[in-house]
């Protein structure tokens, strides 16, 4: 008997065999995911970043200018409900290389970006975020990523009610 029960036990395991070296070959997101690549940018852009935070005002001024765009990368619900006027919408979740270049065309025009938490209202259409997941963050770090180097951001924060903000409610 206890032979039959090793038997099948070694029986077991050779059929098993196959199923574990299956799943010791399964593909993982290596290839496709590269968190030390992202930490690297994100180093790389702290410097740059911390040089392009801008006021109110020269946001403003700059949104006026030239060839410059005004990036809303908030969800397309919330650019709905409102958004700073001039703003065009990609959300930062549609981000590729395509709807980039579909959405901003030049890769040296100037892009002015804000999110929620460049607001004080912290109500909707711009509820805060956790202050270290603000989206302008991975907003930044995946423009300049993607290559766009001529991104400022607003550096203040504002109440979309001050009419110098331009909030166009929707």
């Amino acid at each position: 008997m206890r032979a039959l029960i090793a038997a099948a036990a070694a029986l077991g395991l050779l059929m098993a065999a196959p199923v574990l070296a299956q799943e010791k070959v399964r593909p993982t997101t290596d290839a496709q995911i590269d968190y030390e690549g992202f930490r690297g940018l994100a180093v790389e852009v702290d410097g740059y970043r911390a040089e392009r935070l801008i006021t109110l005002a020269d946001f403003q001024r700059m949104a006026r200018e030239p060839n410059t765009i005004i990036l809303d990368a908030r969800s397309a619900d919330a650019y709905a409900q409102g958004h700073i006027d001039g703003a065009i919408n990609l959300p930062f979740t549609d981000f590729t290389d395509q709807s980039l270049r579909a959405a901003l065309r030049d890769p040296t025009a100037r892009i002015l970006i804000y999110c929620n938490n460049n607001f004080s209202n912290n109500q909707q259409p711009v509820v805060l975020k956790r202050l270290e997941l603000a989206l302008n963050i991975q907003t930044f770090i995946n423009l300049y990523g993607y290559g766009y180097r001529n991104v400022y951001e607003l550096g203040d924060i504002v109440d979309f009610n001050d009419p110098a903000v331009g909030w166009v409610r929707g």
